[in-house]
């Protein structure tokens, strides 16, 4: 995997350790004026311009303590009441250490966890309004909130005893389990996986305060060399001087057709006037679902579709986006778009039912699956990102390659679902030529034929998604 770094981000980061925030304002940004020739199309609502876009608030907020401050921390984490972090706890520190939900400070206090839940949206000092659409929020129990008592801080540690943070100025309030659910997700139906893991067994309490975080969160899998900071992004964005970054989510494996969009999409943009766009290939490393594929998985997948020529490297940045997956469409879509805006990402693409899964009672979508892309082009506070749709990409029989669809003659389409390809996987068969490059599909073959087989011979079946 050390070679796919070496061909993508070819200079070293170091660790930030920054107790305050720091400024990131990048060359002002500015409207161009293009004339387009007679065959050029327009973009409405779409914005020319210089330089990376801003993040929220005008400044990254990063939460590490200075390095010369890191022993001195954790013997105070020693002497204060502690609470033990889950994965996903752990997750979320990491998400907030970097900055991606500038500009929030730490855990979620009150004032901030209910504008978060019935308006999507922050309201600064200044009066303006920034989108946060998932409350960042740390539960407690009782015997929790008994020990901590009247302290005003508390340090968190991870389940091997190590110190991770500190949270000063703590407040601690109501956890509304049911609220919440039904404002993040639209519905309280049992089997939601985030809300299983995290919330239905969670404490009775919400502590929220200014966190300090001791040191970066590393996984030690392999991977870490992939996860780069807001801050580490920006500075290979400037470095690779690009004038526009648009931003892919993803968290299953690569096929043709999502090149075709990604590589037309930067086609549009150099159209439209920009020099050099510049593709962030940004992968969900955080909490999955049992059935998708693995964070490792899709890395060495990815890797393979960058070797065998499917995207180019040149234009191309692969990082993992820290973040767990709620699974909360339209809801949860809005966070995917505002956390890439802290990393200098001004164009996001969006498809279809994006963050959606199936219902987890009945047999359909838990989601209207053009509701995404609608909310994000009127969501509060991402005015200034500009959202791409999702052209519909599917096999074209008569080129034997993926192809935009063509309304006008459907029968010469094929249209393979993330079912179907896992079944196909898993059954080691081949999808047609051009569907997918020869290295991506095979590491997928190799990693259902990984998989620790049931008791009855045959490996569980995959939820549609």
């Amino acid at each position: 995997m050390a070679s796919m770094a070496t061909l993508f981000v070819k200079t070293p980061f170091p660790s930030h350790s920054l107790s305050k925030t720091f400024d990131t304002h990048f060359a002002p940004s500015f409207k161009i004026n293009i004339s387009l020739g007679a065959k050029a199309k327009t973009h409405p609502g779409l914005r020319v311009s210089s330089g990376l876009i801003e993040p929220d608030g005008g400044k990254l907020v990063e939460l590490l303590v200075e390095d010369s401050q890191r022993d001195l921390k954790k013997g105070e984490a020693l002497s204060l009441p502690r609470i033990k972090l889950s994965r996903i706890d752990v997750e979320w520190v990491h998400v907030l250490s970097e900055g991606w939900a500038t500009p929030l400070r730490g855990f979620m206090r009150e004032r901030e966890f209910l504008q978060t839940l019935h308006f999507n949206s922050l309201r600064l000092d200044d009066g303006s309004v920034v989108n946060m659409s998932v409350p960042i929020v740390l539960a407690i129990d009782d015997a929790q909130k008994h020990r901590i008592g009247d302290s005003k801080r508390v340090a968190l540690f991870d389940s091997q005893g190590n110190p991770v943070a500190i949270l000063n100025d703590i407040e601690i309030y109501k956890h509304p389990k049911e609220e919440r659910i039904a404002r993040t997700w639209g519905t309280t139906a049992p089997g939601l996986p985030y809300v299983e893991q995290t919330i239905t067994n969670a404490g009775n309490w919400l502590i929220g305060g200014d966190l300090e975080v001791i040191e970066p969160i590393k996984y030690h899998d392999g991977l870490d060399h992939f996860r780069l900071s807001p801050a580490e992004l920006r500075d290979e964005f400037t470095r690779r001087n690009a004038d526009a970054v648009f931003a892919f989510q993803l968290r299953n494996p690569v096929h043709n057709g999502h090149a075709l969009l990604m590589t037309d999409t930067r086609k549009r943009l150099l159209d439209m006037g920009y020099k050099n766009p510049v593709l962030l290939l940004h992968p969900l490393g955080g909490y999955t679902k049992a059935d998708d594929v693995p964070l490792g998985w899709r890395m060495k997948q990815h890797e393979k579709v960058l070797e065998d020529g499917v995207l180019d490297p040149e234009t191309t940045v692969v990082s993992i986006f820290p973040s767990p997956m709620h699974y909360a469409g339209p809801t949860e879509v809005q966070w995917h778009a505002k956390a890439r805006i802290n990393a200098g990402a001004n164009f996001y693409i969006v498809g279809r039912d994006p963050a959606g899964m199936s219902h987890p009672v009945e047999k359909r979508d838990l989601y209207d699956a053009d509701h995404g892309k609608k909310v994000l082009s009127m969501a509060p506070g991402l005015e200034r990102l500009n959202i791409l749709p999702f052209k519909v990409a599917a096999y074209d029989k008569t080129q034997g390659k993926m192809a935009f669809f063509d309304p006008s003659r459907p029968q010469d389409f094929l249209f393979i679902s993330g079912t179907k390809m896992r079944t196909l996987a898993r059954n080691k068969e081949n999808p047609p030529d051009g569907f997918m490059c020869p290295g991506g599909w095979k590491v997928l073959v190799e990693y259902y034929d990984s998989l620790v087989v049931s008791t009855n011979g045959k490996v569980p079946e995959a939820v549609p998604v």
